[in-house]
């Protein structure tokens, strides 16, 4: 396969029209790990303890970070070395993207209900473009980005209450630990952007995974995590996460190191949304509900609105300006 020149990528990863295309393929695969989370868990037989449950998501971040490495040695016909001055950022990263962000995540939602989970999570959104006003000259918070988050966030409020849950009831174990996983992954975007300014994409995905992953997995054992059974549906569903995982991140830092971090941020309210429709497919719950489709419809005018400039889907600068 013929190498994409870099002013051809950065001419896709610009487009307006692809933007969007790739950002919700992205956020559609991230929502889609939820139903298949949980039956992985169910095929494994994974029990309630965070151990067992940090050392899935180990395995499964190991092999998605060797996917991405394996790729790119047959994209690029050679092996993905790292600089020595890239390694630190690169594990780095891995450390803030993978293990802190999952630690807290899977401690936390054993710890919240499941709309308190969403409605936190879904704050990735708002802390990305706050992040990204104070970091970045040419990404600042204006009125219609702060309107297209109001109408996503409420899609999310929508879709998430009225099962039942007490919204008010919250701890700092559950939401409290959501939260911080939620501004481990915003961080780890501001980084990932940097980064990739000067290092290929792939080589900071799959070693960031990688290394992630292999920690979380050392983190497991040592607690005691294990897999009660293994089968043949248990081992398909975690090559399909580790791949979901493998083609959304590294698509990610391909948006992150070509737009602005606020621009792109909104996309991740099709997560809670997409998680909802695939559990009907994955799981066979009843999503046939009005609230999930009107949910589906205001993310959607949230998204128009953040990126419509009045003449269609504008091309951003995706320079960045420190």
């Amino acid at each position: 396969m013929r190498n994409m020149k870099s002013s051809e990528k950065e001419s896709l990863f610009k487009n307006g029209g692809m933007v969007v295309l790739i950002a919700v393929i992205c956020n559609a695969l991230w929502g889609s790990a939820i139903p298949y989370i949980k039956l992985g868990y169910k095929y494994f037989n994974i029990t309630d303890r965070v151990s067992d449950k940090l050392l899935f998501a180990g395995i499964r971040f190991t092999a998605a970070g060797l996917m991405v490495l394996l790729f790119y040695i047959l994209l690029k016909k050679k092996l993905p070395v790292m600089k020595k001055n890239e390694i630190v950022p690169i594990v780095s990263l891995g450390l803030v993207q993978t293990v802190v962000q999952y630690i807290f995540f899977y401690i936390g939602v054993s710890n919240a209900s499941s709309a308190n989970g969403s409605i936190v999570n879904s704050m990735t959104t708002f802390i990305s473009a706050v992040m990204a006003h104070f970091i970045y000259k040419d990404d600042k918070l204006n009125a219609k980005k702060i309107a297209g988050c109001l109408v996503g966030f409420a899609g999310v409020l929508l879709v998430t209450l009225g099962d039942g849950d007490n919204v008010f009831d919250v701890s700092f174990l559950g939401e409290g630990f959501v939260l911080i996983a939620a501004i481990a992954f915003c961080i780890s975007g501001i980084m990932s952007k940097a980064i990739t300014q000067n290092t290929d994409s792939m080589i900071v995905t799959g070693y960031n995974l990688f290394s992630g992953g292999v920690i979380l997995t050392i983190i497991g054992l040592i607690a005691g995590g294990s897999f009660n059974r293994v089968n043949t549906e248990g081992v398909l569903v975690l090559t399909y996460l580790a791949a979901l995982s493998a083609i959304a991140f590294t698509l990610w830092a391909q948006l992150l190191k070509y737009n602005p971090v606020g621009k792109i941020c909104i996309y991740n309210f099709v997560v809670p949304v997409s998680g909802i429709f695939l559990a009907g497919l994955v799981l066979h719950e009843n999503i046939f509900k009005f609230k999930y489709f009107a949910a589906l419809i205001l993310v959607c005018i949230g998204i128009f609105i953040v990126n419509y400039s009045g003449a269609g889907i504008r091309r951003s600068s995706g320079k960045k300006a420190q």
